[in-house]
């Protein structure tokens, strides 16, 4: 019967705001069934009156057989979501086999059909399960990837890290031993000037000194000189001290006489 209202009509769901259910039979007849009103929220706590008739009247009086009968009492249902303006296509020939079904055959076929789609619900929710899980399964394997993956990263770091704090401290042990060295060598640089001062100081000293010694050798010489000329001319009256020929600067080599710097002077 599904398969034939499937395959000959169709079902439609408009979203209209009117509690009316109309069923639409090929040919152009309609038929409309009311539904129960309900809030604008769709959810409404529904209050109903059982009227729990005894063997008395109806208003509550006592039975004949002098007992009261039970009084009305109201019965608070749950909750429940009525879906309303649901325009449903039918063909006739499922209309009229609606109609003439009895009430204990449509209940078996409910029954049947709810149990039907009670499996496949179950079955839809296995399939959905598994799907999630192997997605899910799927998705964990690739967030696994990723962490395997930082922890290499990790390690790699902590290794670099380790390997630069190493040099770091090998650097502060060198840079410890550099300003040791620093601080030794500008000692022995301090006391390398102070010395360099002290010899500069006696260096000018023996330089005066030696100036002062050449110049008294070479007053020596020149007094000396001076002492040989008179005393030549007092052995040799031939000999005049004022003659140019002689001369301070000259000297006699190979019985020559040549001036001090290698040139070749008068010969005498």
């Amino acid at each position: 019967m599904a398969a034939k209202a499937k395959t000959a009509g169709k079902t439609d769901v408009p979203n209209l705001q009117e509690s009316v259910v109309e069923v639409h039979v090929h040919g152009g007849t309609k038929r409309k069934a009311e539904l129960p009103p309900r809030p604008d929220k769709g959810k409404d706590v529904k209050k109903v009156r059982a009227a729990l008739l005894a063997a008395g009247s109806a208003n509550g009086a006592g039975s004949a057989s002098g007992v009261k009968g039970p009084e009305f009492g109201l019965i608070e249902l749950r909750e429940i979501s009525v879906r309303k303006d649901i325009a449903i296509n039918l063909p006739n020939t499922i209309i009229n086999c609606i109609d003439g079904m009895e009430a204990d055959h449509i209940v078996r076929t409910m029954v049947e059909f709810r149990s039907k789609a009670l499996i496949l619900s179950r079955r839809m929710g296995s399939l959905y399960r598994r799907e999630v899980k192997e997605r899910g399964r799927e998705r964990v394997e690739e967030l696994q990837g990723k962490v395997d993956k930082l922890e290499k990263e990790k390690v790699a770091w902590k290794k670099e890290r380790e390997g630069l704090e190493e040099e770091r401290k090998r650097l502060a042990t060198w840079r410890i031993h550099c300003l040791d060295s620093e601080g030794k060598l500008n000692k022995r640089i301090g006391e390398l000037e102070e010395d360099y001062d002290e010899l500069e100081v006696k260096y000018d000293g023996v330089v005066g000194e030696l100036d002062d010694l050449k110049n008294c050798i070479i007053q020596e010489h020149i007094n000396g000189f001076e002492k040989g000329l008179p005393q030549a001319t007092f052995f040799h009256q031939q000999v005049d001290i004022a003659d140019s020929k002689f001369h301070v600067n000259k000297d006699v080599i190979d019985g020559k006489l040549v001036k001090e710097d290698g040139s070749r002077g008068d010969g005498g």
